[in-house]
């Protein structure tokens, strides 16, 4: 088969359109064109009156080798890779030495939880939430009641903070060995829409992402694999590894009960706070790390699909229409959007009682009137929170404080027009745009609640924003506060191997200890540290 790269097609190109263009691309007659599949589709909308499709497809063709000697200084057209997962090891039948322990039921420890179980380990998965139906209620209870469950919310909980997001399931990460398919593929056969495996840029929502999970869950606990929920692990047992390190032999409940383990993959998500106090003071090898702070910013729906596609908004096709920005400001800071979820809503995602904390979400449908973005400045340990690896969380608390307290309490959220934010004064009310934020916002001035230095570079960010994309920066556009939790503060440290720095047998990983952001990335991380893990059980 030959991988063909960048077809391009008009929007409303036919079907049969198709066959002549990968033919005429090749260089091959119709007759030597044996058959087709699509590997990937995305758009091409840079010219509004003439959006076209961009394409890859999978050719079988009659004289494969003829073609790719052909074409051979073509970056479009090689071999088709085998994407095929390949595990490393596995198991004996019946297996029954060593479970690992996998710690938080986000995206990195539900795919090493599927690894493990796949290979024959019988993994014990354990979190300090609950399983996804009751988190959902749980969560609701926020969105609807302002009552805060400290361990089952946004954060915490099967599905980690993933499942309360746009379920986007791209990346930026390399991904020599297309672990990023076996992701998608396992999702598929949970129950997901196959167009994830094709769409250039792939979600799938949370309603779906709750069954996907369930359905996940029970492949694992039908290989073998046990869930623990309300499960908080509040030490670790170490011990030395008589090399002048640690090796870990158990981890210590919340309830007092100890967990033998000396091989457990740790994937506490960004906002597990005690965790990282505990792992700090039990000497794990932590560090400070960039991450960004900002707000959410709402624009109807209707406005960006018609700044994006012109007359092709609302195609079925193109879908809603989505965007990413930067720009970098005078005082030396980089603002930028971030999690954009078009037609979505911005939710409550605190896990703290009296702090407010945003984040934003939709479902596959991407139905809802508002789009929503963080609009984010980055910051980084050596200038804002230079005083210790958990110094990025005492950071965001402050913040989110402030927030809490700008918002009148009850978990309302502070809100503020553009227009208003650009001005320098405070909105007593707001206008055409409507927030979605719930339990409720309050009109107030944002940048009570923001570093002064995140408030100058925004200012300066948005008419450049509004230059880009038509009625950005509009008067009654609405930006609620404050986004804090867009990457976890610090990163604990690893090795090759995976293990930590200093303590053998813990394997931290995903997006809470510093090696991922957003689920595919997270998942293929947790593939990685169960392929490890199963590695060093086994011998192999």
């Amino acid at each position: 088969m030959i991988r063909l790269s960048g077809l391009s097609l008009p929007l409303d190109h036919p079907d049969e359109a198709i066959a002549p263009a990968i033919c005429a691309r090749l260089g091959i007659a119709q007759g030597d064109l044996r058959g087709w599949s699509m590997f990937k589709r995305g758009n091409d909308a840079r010219r509004k009156s003439a959006i076209l499709l961009v394409y890859t497809f999978d050719v079988d063709v009659a004289d494969e080798g003829e073609v790719l000697a052909r074409l051979a200084g073509d970056k479009d057209v090689r071999p088709t890779p085998d994407m095929t997962w390949h595990p490393p090891v596995r198991a004996p039948e019946g297996w029954r030495g060593p479970r690992p322990v996998v710690i938080g039921a986000g995206p990195c420890g539900l795919f090493a939880g599927l690894v493990l179980a796949q290979l024959g380990l019988r993994p014990i998965i354990v979190d300090r939430g609950r399983h996804v139906r009751q988190r959902t209620k749980d969560t609701w209870g926020l969105w609807r009641r302002s009552e805060l469950n400290p361990d089952s919310n946004v954060q915490f909980g099967e599905g980690g903070a993933g499942t309360f997001s746009d379920g986007k399931l791209y990346c930026r990460v390399k991904d020599p060995r297309f672990l990023g398919r076996k992701v998608l593929e396992e999702f598929v056969k949970a129950g997901a829409p196959d167009d994830i495996l094709y769409e250039a840029h792939p979600h799938i929502g949370t309603f779906r992402l709750v069954t996907m999970v369930e359905s996940l869950r029970a492949t694992i606990e039908a290989l073998g694999g046990e869930y623990r929920w309300q499960t908080r692990v509040d030490d670790l047992v170490l011990e030395s590894d008589g090399a002048g390190g640690m090796a870990l032999r158990g981890l210590v409940m919340a309830d007092g009960s100890v967990l033998d383990a000396d091989h457990v993959v740790l994937a506490p998500g960004h906002s597990a706070r005690p965790t990282f106090a505990m792992l700090h003071q039990r000497g794990v090898h932590i560090e400070a790390k960039p991450f960004s702070i900002g707000v959410r910013i709402e624009h109807p729906q209707s406005w960006i699909d018609e700044a994006r596609y012109g007359r092709f908004a609302k195609h079925p096709i193109l879908g809603a229409a989505a965007y990413s920005l930067v720009h970098h400001a005078s005082n030396n800071r980089t603002v930028y959007s971030f999690c954009m979820c078009p037609g979505g809503r911005v939710v409550a995602a605190t896990s703290e009682e009296g702090r407010v904390v945003t984040n934003g979400m939709s479902q596959y449908s991407r139905a809802e009137f508002n789009a929503n973005s963080g609009f984010v400045v980055a910051i980084d340990p050596a200038r804002d929170y230079p005083d210790g690896p958990l110094a990025g969380i005492d950071f965001q608390r402050k913040w989110e404080d402030l927030a809490f307290e700008a918002g009148g309490g009850r978990y309302f959220a502070p809100a503020q027009r553009v227009e208003d934010f650009l001005s320098g004064r405070p909105s007593t009310a707001l206008g055409e745009v409507t927030p979605s934020y719930k339990p409720g916002v309050t009109p107030t001035d944002l940048s009570r609640c923001l570093p002064d230095f995140a408030v100058e570079a925004m200012r300066e960010a948005l008419p450049v924003f509004g230059r880009q994309i038509r009625r950005y920066a509009d008067p009654d556009v609405v930006m609620t506060g404050v986004e804090t939790r867009t990457s976890s503060p610090l990163r604990i440290v690893r090795g090759k191997d995976l293990q930590s720095l200093n303590v053998r047998g813990l394997y931290p990983g995903g997006e809470g200890a510093g090696y991922a952001g957003g689920i595919l990335s997270a998942a293929i991380d947790g593939i990685k540290l169960g392929e490890a893990v199963a590695a060093s059980i086994l011998k192999a």
